[in-house]
């Protein structure tokens, strides 16, 4: 999903020249396959959108896979760019890195002051591994290689596994689903009550590209909106723009993660970039993009 909307805002620009690898073409866990890869191509500029992903079921259930895999890809991606003498690379992170119970709005310096959400901790720990691998490949080898963390993204190409998936993409599957056989009501996991903010993917593409121009990004920075919603306004959002008539009805035997995760992108908005898509319309665009992929390739679901 990241990389398709990078590739989308560099082709917007006019850029032709875009390496891009698959997860079939590449296998970024691999050493000596990354290396290889760096030293045929000698890229200027990399950005890190790969990382194995997932909602709470799947962090929960796979926290092994999701430390190993993401700590192989941050190690092999920055090490090997850095000994293939690339200069510039930005690692994506994630908004999980922080405490579970930091200040809201987060600030980029609550980093490492209290115990992480649990249910995510597994892949929070591999993004703050390569966070810290690009702040100290920065110190001690003078390239600069520095790392966003965004907020809950979504948006064209996402994954929607029923079970594997992240909330938004869930919902619109399953209200989806619920509306074309007429089902009464929709299950949605938790309380309700957590508040989550979420940015459309093309919004983080313009912004990656944005932190590329500047001359002297900080070592990482937060890339939100600013605004948050509970997951029960989210379901009603994604209610509303599919249609369904039916209810909702709130399973609170399922954990509801981290009460509330909303970013401080002051720092962000200093540096001249704000996100510009508004949440109802990003919803809307992205179920259209749904059913495109739907009736065109099949929905991704891994």
């Amino acid at each position: 999903m990241v990389g398709s909307a990078l590739v989308r805002a560099c082709e917007a620009r006019g850029w032709t020249n875009v390496i891009t690898r698959t997860r079939d073409e590449l296998d970024l866990t691999s050493q000596e396959a990354v290396r290889d890869f760096y030293q045929r191509e000698q890229p200027d500029a990399v950005i890190v959108a790969a990382a194995r992903v997932g909602g709470i079921h799947a962090n929960n259930t796979y926290p092994a896979q999701f430390l190993y895999e993401n700590l192989a890809i941050a190690q092999n991606l920055i090490h090997g760019a850095w000994a293939a003498g690339i200069r510039r690379l930005l690692f994506l992170g994630s908004s999980c890195i922080y405490p579970k119970h930091a200040p809201q709005p987060m600030p980029e310096d609550c980093l490492l002051t209290g115990p992480l959400e649990p249910t995510n901790e597994a892949y929070a720990i591999a993004k703050i591994a390569g966070l810290k691998l690009c702040q100290y490949y920065r110190k001690q080898y003078g390239v600069l290689f520095h790392s966003a963390m965004p907020t809950n993204l979504y948006g064209p190409g996402d994954n929607y596994h029923p079970e594997n998936s992240h909330v938004l993409p869930a919902l619109i599957r399953r209200f989806h689903e619920a509306k074309e056989r007429g089902d009464p009501e929709v299950v949605v996991w938790g309380t309700g009550k957590p508040r989550r903010e979420f940015l459309h993917v093309d919004d983080l593409a313009e912004a990656c590209l944005h932190l590329l121009e500047l001359e002297a990004p900080p070592d990482w920075v937060n890339v939100g909106v600013g605004e948050d919603v509970s997951i029960a306004e989210l379901a009603d959002k994604v209610k509303s723009a599919i249609g369904y008539t039916g209810t909702i009805k709130f399973d609170t035997s399922k954990p509801d993660g981290t009460p509330r995760k909303l970013l401080d992108v002051s720092r962000m908005k200093d540096l001249g970039w704000a996100a510009g898509i508004p949440m109802d319309e990003g919803i809307a665009s992205t179920y259209r993009s749904f059913l495109r992929e739907q009736e065109a390739t099949g929905l991704r679901a891994r």
